[in-house]
């Protein structure tokens, strides 16, 4: 495997010198996108939020900028991810406001019914046993309760079909094969927003 690939399978679970150009070049190539997706948000305000595959952290510390009465459960199957968004969202921790945490959403372990808000950034992806994990995450949700899903990729457009060939274990989907997985889940009332020049999708769910 070439240097370029090594690089690029990172984005699924960052280890190493690679990964950590990997953690923190990941807010310039996915800022855009979600904050595009965060500006769609309008549900009402969640006290409670999950945010499962936290990469760098930089997603988290911007839910909690959207919404300043909310606390937040960071998560990631990646050491390395876990310590950058420490890092990264040191104040927020001090202040009691956020908890970052090694986990795996395949088999989650998070307090039952907690959450008002679940939010999934570029993670969606690696999941293993989509039926599982959007499962899992209906399982920490309040009833009424929001999971948010972002994707840089459609389903469909060439470029993420790309990477899709090169990367391990990397899966994409449309919103409409989201929709079938989410309801077969638990989730109800889904629906999809997509950028009008981009390939950018943002599905959210109802449990």
């Amino acid at each position: 495997m070439g240097l370029f690939r090594k690089f690029i399978n990172q984005t699924r679970k960052p280890e190493g010198f690679l990964g950590k150009l990997m953690l923190n070049g990941m807010s310039l190539g996915h800022s855009k996108i979600a904050d595009w997706a965060m500006s769609l948000l309008d549900i009402p305000a969640p006290l409670e939020i999950a945010e499962l595959g936290c990469g760098n952290g930089r997603d988290a510390g911007e839910l909690l900028k959207k919404y300043p009465e909310a606390k937040l459960t960071a998560v990631d199957y990646s050491p390395l991810s876990v310590e950058k968004t420490k890092k990264n969202n040191a104040a927020m921790i001090q202040s009691g406001r956020m908890t970052v945490i090694e986990g795996d959403v395949s088999d989650l372990k998070l307090e039952a019914g907690k959450f008002d808000l679940a939010a999934a950034f570029e993670t969606i992806y690696f999941w293993p046993d989509l039926d599982k994990c959007f499962r899992n995450v209906a399982g920490i949700l309040k009833n009424g309760g929001y999971f948010m899903i972002v994707c840089e990729s459609d389903g469909e457009d060439k470029i993420t079909q790309w990477f899709k060939q090169r990367i391990d274990g990397m899966n994409t989907y449309t919103p409409v094969e989201l929709e079938k997985y989410l309801r077969h889940s638990g989730f109800s009332e889904v629906r999809a927003s997509h950028h009008d020049l981009f390939a950018w999708t943002m599905v959210l769910a109802r449990k």
